[in-house]
């Protein structure tokens, strides 16, 4: 890696933020609603909020809540928030976290530590996920020593549980679902994976990092939403992201348990280090007080009322996009979306050409492969940006090449190829050093 030095003398900040202007040219253009994912826009209002609460303690550290009792109260209040709204009831605990993947982690860090208690015999821990389910769990898998067994979905992208049921055996400690999956926007069966669970005596995990802060106020909006949480039995945890439909920086979310004695199974605490007593509730030491701050005042300035608003908006602009896509002949979205995230696909044209062709003209749109997609997630700032997507996207797609075609733009002929290489292997491979490529400190 090219070396950095650090300056001799400091630099003014008038010059620092020309700097960061500068940097940012490059950078995707989220405001204005021209990016289906990463980013989760709920307004200007909002926005001021989040960015004026997390100042307000972005120094603070949640590490030691006795030093900071104003972090543990809005700790526990945004916490208990999102229990009642994933049906959990007096007895339902749960913990903040950095982000969806370090609460996914820390769920299958308290089943596999349950497992050693209530299931003794069991010699090479086993959780069953569908094909759908996020990469987190595999990577918390690979941390934590646990082994992945993936099994198909249904045609409609939903989580198969006859599949399900015959991957299981007796080294199996936790089964997954997902509400609502990333790739499609799919609800998996939960209901039905609830009673395998309980059939099993299996730890049941919900991925509600993307759904759970929509999903009940769309249910509370009139939208039919099936139960995903703690009100279906046999769900173990639920984890859901703050910072995507609960509109705050990256990156805050909760993992959530039906009850306390399922929580102990998460905590580390060493008691014989001369720094004095070391405990945390999750992966986490020392935590940025100014995210949870952030969580806090978002829930107490927009209410119920101000997330149902919202959620309408995103569902609206997610229905209209949906209705305009499935108008134009060679496009389809894949399986029956349950909110506000979706996929487009083809037969007929080349789909990871059209996202290409799409961000030529500013639209920022996730290529996915296994089906080969363009990924969608909706947030409320959308809804003024339909028609203009619509009418791109229908000027765009005459000019596609069929799926099998040899001429491709350079993004779309290598995603193509790392989604169809036979060798899953060597497909890791490219990846593996593209990514290791990328982090380094290059000359401008």
């Amino acid at each position: 890696m090219k070396q950095s030095p650090l300056r001799q003398s400091g630099m003014q900040k008038e010059d620092i933020f020309k700097q960061f202007k500068a940097m940012k040219s490059k950078d995707a253009v989220w405001q204005t609603g021209r990016m289906f994912g990463l980013i989760y826009e709920a307004g200007e209002d909002v926005e001021a909020l989040v960015k004026e609460a997390q100042a307000e303690f972005t120094i603070a550290n949640g590490l030691n809540p006795m030093a900071f009792p104003s972090l543990l109260r809005m700790e526990n209040e945004v916490v208990a928030t999102v229990i009642s709204l994933t049906g959990g009831d007096s007895e339902t605990v749960g913990s903040v976290t950095t982000g969806g993947t370090e609460s996914i982690f820390m769920a299958l860090k308290a089943a596999r530590d349950w497992s050693r208690t209530k299931k003794p015999a069991v010699s090479q821990p086993e959780v069953v996920i569908p094909v759908t389910a996020h990469p987190a769990w595999n990577k918390a898998a690979h941390y934590l020593n646990l082994k992945v067994v993936t099994v198909p979905v249904d045609k409609n992208f939903r989580a198969d549980v006859p599949a399900t049921e015959a991957a299981m055996n007796d080294n199996t400690i936790v089964i997954g679902a997902t509400a609502v999956t990333y790739p499609h926007g799919i609800m998996d069966p939960i209901a039905e994976l609830g009673e395998l669970a309980l059939k099993h005596e299996v730890w049941l995990h919900v991925d509600a990092c993307l759904g759970g802060l929509i999903l009940p106020f769309l249910k509370k909006g009139g939208t039919h939403v099936p139960a995903y949480g703690f009100d279906v039995p046999g769900v173990s945890s639920v984890s859901a992201d703050i910072h995507k439909y609960a509109y705050t920086p990256k990156g805050i979310s909760v993992v959530m348990y039906r009850d306390a004695s399922l929580r102990q199974y998460q905590f580390f605490i060493y008691t014989d280090w001369p720094g004095g007593v070391y405990a945390t509730p999750a992966m986490s030491g020392g935590r940025s007080g100014g995210l949870i701050a952030a969580a806090w005042a978002v829930f107490h300035y927009l209410g119920e009322d101000g997330f149902v608003r919202l959620a309408t908006q995103a569902k609206q602009a997610t229905d209209n996009l949906r209705a305009g896509i499935q108008a134009i002949p060679e496009l389809t979205v894949l399986g029956d979306p349950a909110a506000t995230v979706f996929a487009i696909a083809s037969s007929k044209i080349n789909i990871f050409e059209l996202g290409a062709r799409m961000n030529d003209r500013g639209w920022h749109i996730e290529t996915q492969h296994l089906p080969p997609s363009l990924h969608m997630t909706v947030s409320p700032v959308h809804a003024k940006i339909v028609d203009q997507f619509l009418s791109d996207l229908k000027a765009v797609v005459p000019e596609i090449p069929p799926v099998n075609a040899e001429t491709l733009s350079e993004q779309a002929a290598l995603y193509a190829m790392i989604g169809t290489l036979p060798d899953r292997k060597l497909a890791h491979e490219m990846v593996l050093q593209f990514v290791n490529d990328i982090y380094c400190l290059k000359d401008r």
